[in-house]
């Protein structure tokens, strides 16, 4: 666990999880907004980007909100995305987790972000909106 509480912004942009399937490449710009990610196994092509990225007609999850882990986190640090996850647990809360080389995120429906915010808040994690001016919802 950390010694400081753990801060977690969220980006006020839909994206989505879009499905292509196996070895297929999107023929579209999916590298744009807070988080994009592609990645592929022997049965499919998932891309995270932004809602509007994707083209009509192609399989999509969400729309869901980008929350990031303030960062960078060391890679020996432990129990980071357990202290993250369980409060999610406990309120109900789906969510799917992703990592990069810097630090993690989290994507959570945009409909239980507020959700989420309130969870986290309880469980004393530091939760904002990536600008002072920002909207969580």
């Amino acid at each position: 666990m950390s010694e400081m509480p753990l801060h977690l912004m969220a980006h006020p942009e839909d994206v989505v999880v879009a499905r292509l399937g196996p070895a297929e490449q999107p023929r579209w710009e999916w590298q744009r907004g807070p988080f994009a990610s592609l990645t592929v196994t022997a049965d499919e092509t998932s891309i995270v980007t932004l809602a509007e990225a994707v083209p009509v007609g192609v399989a999509t999850e969400g729309p869901f909100r980008v929350v990031e882990v303030a960062g960078p986190l060391e890679f020996g640090m432990w129990g980071v995305m357990a202290e993250i996850l369980a409060p999610l647990v406990a309120a109900h809360i789906s969510v799917l987790a992703m990592s990069t080389f810097d630090t993690d995120w989290i994507l959570v429906k945009a409909e239980e972000i507020t959700a989420a915010g309130e969870a986290w808040r309880r469980a004393g994690l530091i939760f904002t909106p990536t600008s002072l001016s920002g909207s969580l919802s």
